[in-house]
């Protein structure tokens, strides 16, 4: 009996060296697997056998792309039913067509047409670049409950309207593609998840006073203040943990006080040191509502126990430029994840501004890049300079409905939306990086090179944060003036 001999390199992809299932696509280069297939399927340029600008899954030795009939062998994806060359979802036709086709029917207002004023998510959602993310996002029972119950009128086109929809992350989804395509107006999706958790937090209060008190403090101190940093920009998913931990917090003291047989209005000081004795730390964000009800007269005067607290330590100046250095060299790291490492060890950028830089930050000036943290903008050195340009032509969430012409430098998954600081946050943590460490380290470093206004202006800090840093490592800039020293 004879045996058909494989050669070991068949056993693995031609492009990603994957080892490969069996049955895998052949193509004139070698064996393909899924991913690489499915990446080659989605890539539109010109070709360079014959200069035409098209769908190009071909790959020459030297990277260049071809099409279809340039490669040779690869198939026919003219889609039959609009003509364009793409990945095909059934036979003969797109995904691309075939998502269109079941956004039809799920957003028929009953006549056999789109209801009008969903026609701007149906074109954004029917162009997306990846069409297979929206026909998974479609196939979903709730999905199509929901976006079914917007379309015939059942639920109110509006906020309040999306309100009654569950479940709420799927509706928090839905809403941000709304406003992004202008079909609702603009707000503020992380001060619209805080006021759904407070109506179902508070009625869950058993005592009245208790949650009277708390229905206070939230609407005059907490969702004020939110209120006022939403109008200098969008929150963060921070400013909201800590608005929850603050109400948090107030309910166990309230419930603190009742144990001892005190209610807010008579306790003592006694008591609210015993409240701090518990645990300093865990419960430091009560200061928030006692100053507020000593305030407004629902606590007498009381003094408020306060210890100061430190970062910690920075790493080592040897271990930064350790760290530097496999993050710009180690390629089993996601690029994104090397990029934002990257802005934190060499510009200690804290995670919540890296989320709101865009593309318009990095710039290009006589052949050199520099990246706008500040005034003036702060050059780029190689070869971080050659990442983040790589990074900036394979950014993630942008070949969906949700981010498809994001300026953000991490587009996030969600509508018009970035990466949230607790994403980056996860992703850094996986790979054991200091972030707050290598951060202290990196800004420490930089005040002990250059006067700290100068620092402070190119980075984005502010001037007395920079001097304290700088006086704190001994630094020899810190009774530097600041300002213009030209004649």
């Amino acid at each position: 009996m004879s045996r058909t001999q494989v050669r070991a390199e068949d056993l693995f992809c031609t492009r990603c060296d994957r080892m490969l299932r069996p049955g895998a696509n052949h193509w004139p280069e070698g064996y393909i697997c899924q991913t690489c297939m499915t990446r080659a399927l989605e890539t539109y340029g010109t070709c360079i056998g014959c200069g035409v600008e098209r769908l190009t899954p071909g790959l020459v030795p030297d990277g260049g792309k071809l099409c279809t009939d340039c490669a040779g062998g690869i198939g026919d994806f003219t889609c039959e039913q609009c003509g364009q060359e793409a990945r095909r979802y059934r036979r003969g036709v797109c995904g691309r067509c075939v998502l269109a086709e079941k956004l039809r029917e799920l957003l028929d207002d009953g006549t056999g047409s789109v209801r009008t004023e969903l026609l701007p998510l149906f074109d954004a959602l029917r162009q997306m670049r990846r069409p297979w993310g929206g026909l998974t996002w479609t196939s979903q029972p709730h999905i199509r409950q929901n976006l079914r119950a917007l379309a015939s009128g059942e639920v109110p086109l509006t906020h309040d309207g999306l309100d009654q929809l569950t479940p709420w992350r799927s509706v928090a989804y839905l809403r941000d593609l709304l406003m992004q395509s202008g079909v609702l107006p603009p707000a503020d999706r992380q001060l619209l998840f805080f006021q759904r958790w407070l109506a179902e937090k508070l009625p869950a209060i058993d005592d009245a006073e208790h949650r009277r008190l708390l229905e206070l403090f939230a609407a005059w101190h907490v969702q004020r203040r939110l209120r006022t940093l939403a109008e200098r920009g969008p929150l963060t998913g921070k400013q909201i943990q800590q608005a929850r931990a603050e109400i948090r917090l107030a309910t166990a003291l309230l419930n603190h006080l009742a144990q001892r047989g005190r209610s807010l209005a008579n306790c003592t000081q006694a008591d609210v040191d015993a409240w701090y004795a518990g645990g300093y730390v865990a419960r430091r964000l009560t200061h928030a509502f006692l100053r507020w009800a000593i305030r407004s007269k629902h606590a007498p005067t009381l003094v408020i126990p306060h210890r100061s607290t430190s970062n910690p330590a920075p790493i080592a100046q040897h271990q930064r430029l350790t760290l530097l250095r496999q993050t710009l060299s180690r390629e089993d790291i996601p690029l994104q994840d090397r990029v934002a490492a990257a802005l934190v060890l060499l510009y200690a950028q804290p995670i919540t501004r890296i989320t709101r830089l865009t593309t318009d930050d990095v710039l290009q000036e006589d052949g050199e890049v520099v990246i706008r943290l500040g005034d003036p903008p702060s050059p780029v050195p190689e070869p971080f300079a050659g990442l983040l340009l790589t990074y900036l032509n394979q950014r993630p969430n942008t070949m969906t409905a949700t981010n498809p012409e994001a300026r953000w430098l991490f587009p996030g998954r969600r509508a018009g939306q970035p990466m949230t600081t607790e994403t980056i946050e996860l992703r850094l943590r996986r790979m054991s990086f200091p972030t707050q460490r290598g951060r202290t380290a990196a800004i420490r470093h930089l005040v002990l090179q250059a006067p700290a206004p100068v620092i402070a202006r190119m980075l984005g800090y502010h001037d007395e944060t920079t001097a304290q840093l700088a006086a704190e490592a001994g630094g020899t800039w810190r009774h530097y003036a600041p300002g213009d020293h030209t004649r």
